[in-house]
């Protein structure tokens, strides 16, 4: 006997739309019996996750800090799993788009003027970008595979950012603490609504692109030539399009978002630069992404899904006691079971009986 995924010959439609859900039933399952053995009350966990986060205003805007970074950089990783090209490295792009756009309220403390924050915004975009850019190079040039080289230069970033900040970059009047000198106001993200909590316009930055990467998707021939070329590169050569120019296109625009991201959490979030700026959402981000199917109004909704496990895990460390290595978990499974729900939209699994003749298998 032999188990085999057979192709179906067509995907059913209903089934790739519950197919989040029925991953989200199934995480949530795994999730209680992970809990059950680690020897908590299962309800108790999932309430700890999904419900204590949504009772207070201050925790809703703390879900929308978290669902930032998630949304923007799940939006440019879409545009390259849409393209085929795998972008594995947004973490390492949001780094070094953090650097990049620190590096104004760093290095010149004195400039206080309203252009700095837009500057800085644009400088993280464009460091996310020009990082990308490697992994793209590699692939147009070299075929080298981008899932290697973009995650390895993940630790190439975080190696870089630790450096710099107890080296160069360290604040001569931090108590010898590994971080940036603080930023000034004018580098500084305002909040969305003062008042009530520290949600900053990084959110409104995230759905405003995933709005207009939708609308590239679905009514540009930018938007077309991406899913022509990820479902058929050689349909897409007959068409006129160029694979090598995609390679570009997607992997600078997802590390523009990613960089984008890195900035706007350090400025909005942080207030300064420190070797830890990042939970892991640009590995996050991935689960984000394919949670809601790529497409970027989906993604939205997968972001504060997920960002509701990073405050919940934060709430389920304090109420019943566990590690925050238990939200990762988390997290891995819902990708794992993601991932799973995906496979059998195209292919069936199917049992093999093999018989013995003659005493020759």
């Amino acid at each position: 006997m032999r188990i085999e995924l057979e192709k179906r010959p067509q995907a059913s439609k209903l089934y790739g739309l519950a197919s989040p859900l029925l991953a989200l039933v199934l995480t949530l399952t795994a999730g209680a019996v992970m809990f059950a053995i680690l020897g908590k009350n299962p309800v108790d966990a999932l309430d700890a996750f999904f419900l204590e986060p949504l009772l207070e205003v201050w925790s809703l805007h703390e879900l929308a800090v978290k669902a930032a970074p998630l949304i923007m950089i799940a939006v440019g990783l879409a545009v390259c799993y849409r393209s085929n090209n795998w972008n594995i490295g947004a973490e390492g792009q949001f780094t070094i788009g953090a650097i990049t756009g620190s590096a104004l309220p760093i290095l010149f403390t004195g400039w206080h003027s309203p252009m700095v924050l837009p500057l800085m915004l644009i400088m993280g975009a464009i460091g996310g970008a020009l990082f990308a850019a490697i992994p793209a190079l590699l692939k147009a040039h070299f075929n080298t595979n981008e899932i290697l080289t973009s995650l390895m230069l993940v630790y190439i970033a975080q190696l870089f950012l630790d450096w710099l900040i107890r080296g160069a970059w360290r604040n001569p009047e931090g108590l010898n603490f590994p971080e940036s000198v603080p930023f000034p106001p004018e580098a500084t993200l305002p909040p969305i609504w003062e008042e009530s909590g520290r949600a900053h316009w990084a959110f409104v930055f995230a759905i405003f692109a995933a709005i207009l990467v939708w609308f590239m998707l679905k009514y540009t021939l930018r938007g077309f030539e991406i899913v022509v070329l990820g479902q058929s590169e050689r349909a897409g050569r007959f068409a006129g399009f160029s694979s090598k120019k995609m390679i570009w296109f997607s992997f600078m625009f997802s590390g523009a978002l990613a960089g984008l991201a890195g900035i706007s959490e350090v400025s909005g979030s942080i207030g300064h630069l420190q070797p830890a700026i990042s939970p892991g959402y640009g590995f996050t981000a991935i689960i984000v992404a394919f949670l809601g199917r790529l497409n970027p109004l989906g993604i939205i909704a997968s972001g504060l899904v997920l960002a509701l496990t990073y405050l919940g895990g934060e709430a389920a460390q304090l109420s019943i006691g566990v590690s925050d290595k238990v939200t990762r978990v988390f997290q891995g499974l819902l990708l794992f079971f993601v991932l799973s729900c995906d496979t059998l939209i195209y292919y069936k699994i199917r049992v093999v009986w093999s018989r013995v003749r003659g005493g020759v298998a």
